[in-house]
């Protein structure tokens, strides 16, 4: 057999044993704290027609999804991105519902992409939704949910960096870009090429001082006063009225108690179109790049039939995985089989013994005595 069907392709990996066990307690801890809020379990294709992720609705670009075809010939994708597949199904299922609808999930997510710098190309994601909850206190409880989470599995250093969307839009609208230069802004701004930016705004003719004001979005960031410095740089009333909301989120999570993880930063841009409010992601020490990330999207359920506001978020239980190891924080895990060792002589004492235990919650492995370095004598 040719050794390379022992390896897996770039991107992936086998995980098994110590290191497994350890996901899976994360797991187990994350899925329980979301149960806590009132979220109820779903779960969705692993793949979905391609137009769920096609650029009309806001997510991956298509040249990073894996597509592939069916018998019929319809164009499919293995999922990038669970929200569209959450709106999917709420709108599919629950078109008629007004109240309140929680929703938490977890499974793997696909991503084509040759610009890997260390990262995976299938990763596993767990996260939840809040739908037909367009109030402030639903994106408090959003935000509150996620700390908790994260204290949870053992994190104490991380923090949660808060924009809002609509105040970048504000002063692209303010300054009179039109959609395509807004979009092409977005996305030198959210990659931090800022020397790129500087140049589109010059090429698209944008005049001072609309042009100082959107290079300096990336330099909105940092505690409750940060917020001042913004609204004073604001002359439209959409990015003044994201401002207050931000203020006003800051009061509920200090009802929670979850206030002292959060900063705000009013450069943040997401690649994904469909947030329509507040966004944020989670950072902390050891890892590159953010291990949650959500916001608001109000639209987006209305692309599939349901007008319906939302917010929610996605934890990338990898890289909390990574984390927690490169802070040396101790994971619980259960502990490993007994291994009982038994000769033709003794078996059936040796399966009573086994099955004690298993009946004690206990796991255990019977073991012929030849095989496992035991000796007969």
């Amino acid at each position: 057999m040719s050794q390379k069907l022992l390896h897996t392709p770039e991107g992936v990996r086998d995980i098994y044993g110590r290191e497994y066990a350890r996901k899976l307690s994360v797991e187990n801890s994350l899925k329980e704290s979301i149960r806590l809020y009132g979220y109820e379990e779903i779960q969705t294709p692993t793949f979905e027609f391609f137009d769920v992720f096609s650029r009309e609705i806001g997510t991956t670009p298509s040249k990073e999804l894996y597509k592939f075809f069916d018998k019929e010939g319809n164009t499919l994708v293995l999922r990038p991105d669970f929200t569209p597949s959450i709106a999917r199904c709420a709108a599919k299922y629950f078109c008629e519902e007004q109240v309140p609808l929680r929703f938490s999930y977890m499974g793997n997510t696909f991503t084509n992409t040759s610009n890997l710098q260390g990262k995976l190309k299938e990763v596993t994601q767990l996260g939840a939704e809040l739908v037909n909850e367009p109030s402030m206190e639903a994106d408090a409880e959003i935000l509150s949910l996620v700390i908790r989470a994260l204290l949870n599995t053992g994190l104490k250093r991380f923090q949660i960096a808060i924009g809002d969307v609509e105040y970048f839009k504000g002063l692209c609208e303010e300054a009179g870009l039109d959609e395509e230069t807004e979009l092409d802004l977005r996305a030198l701004i959210s990659g931090k090429n800022y020397f790129a930016a500087q140049e589109l705004l010059q090429e698209r003719n944008v005049e001072e001082p609309y042009r100082s004001r959107l290079l300096k979005v990336a330099d909105l960031f940092g505690d409750l006063g940060s917020l001042s410095g913004a609204g004073a740089m604001a002359c439209n009333p959409r990015s003044l009225s994201a401002i207050r909301r931000l203020e006003e989120l800051y009061s509920l999570l200090k009802l929670y108690g979850t206030a002292d993880y959060v900063s705000f930063d009013l450069g943040m841009l997401s690649k994904y179109r469909y947030y329509t409010g507040m966004i944020f992601k989670a950072y902390t020490y050891g890892v590159g790049e953010a291990i949650v990330k959500g916001g608001r999207y109000d639209k987006l359920l209305q692309q599939f039939g349901k007008p319906a506001p939302a917010v929610g978020f996605v934890m990338v239980v990898d890289s909390i995985l990574e984390a927690l190891s490169g802070q040396n924080i101790e994971i619980a895990v259960t502990e490993p089989p007994r291994k009982l060792y038994y000769r033709p002589g003794d078996y059936r004492e040796k399966l009573a013994e086994a099955q004690a235990l298993r009946g004690r919650g206990i796991s255990a492995a019977l073991i012929p005595a030849e095989s496992g370095g035991v000796s007969n004598e």
